[in-house]
């Protein structure tokens, strides 16, 4: 799977005026309770999430991710086709996972988020940008407060950035998408919210 990274001040450059035309592509993503993990609770406006740590009981609806090690969302409307991003707070959470998901994944077993499952995604652990595809550390820049997906459907492209610095952290491509697609969120930071933002 090839993968580009920001490693020169001459990418950070040609991203800036980029910056707008991905903006344009901004769409409102919420939150589908039908697919929560147990252990995460949503907020009524269905924007917030976060790791309660408690198991609930709720109805085994064929959608929710059920493993007790998969504390996973999916966004209520997924893609087919075009051009879309949408940004995530995720100051004062230090165990996170974001990035989009096929509608097949599997739901009731654990499985790894990499691309060959389905899951395009990077994750922060302890002030570290990862891909469970590379095991690699990312680039970090600096500590995000906001972070940004950019999905290209027919392009085959799923990109992370900084949204606050615009930095770009990773970009996946070469995928030939055939299915929908669902914004992805998981945390397992007790109590520590993931917010959409609008």
């Amino acid at each position: 799977m090839l993968h580009v990274t920001a490693s020169s001040s001459v990418y950070l450059l040609f991203l800036f005026p980029e910056w707008k035309r991905i903006c344009a592509y901004k769409v409102s993503v919420t939150l589908d309770v039908e697919t929560t993990q147990p252990r995460l609770e949503v907020s009524e406006d269905l924007k917030s999430l976060r790791w309660t740590g408690t198991r609930r009981d709720l109805p085994v609806t064929g959608k929710r991710f059920i493993h007790s090690a998969c504390t996973c969302v999916l966004g209520s409307e997924g893609f087919t086709s075009g051009r879309h991003y949408w940004e995530v707070e995720v100051v004062g959470n230090r165990r996170w996972s974001l990035g989009v998901s096929s509608e097949s994944v599997e739901r009731e077993d654990w499985v790894r988020l990499i691309p060959e499952n389905g899951f395009w995604t990077i994750g922060w652990v302890e002030n570290q940008f990862y891909t469970k595809s590379s095991q690699t550390p990312l680039p970090v820049g600096q500590d995000p407060r906001k972070v940004g997906v950019y999905l290209g459907y027919e392009s085959g492209t799923v990109s992370f950035y900084n949204a606050d610095t615009k930095y770009h952290l990773h970009t996946f491509t070469g995928n030939k998408f055939t299915e929908k697609l669902y914004p992805f969120f998981c945390s397992w930071d007790l109590n520590q919210f993931l917010r959409i933002c609008s």
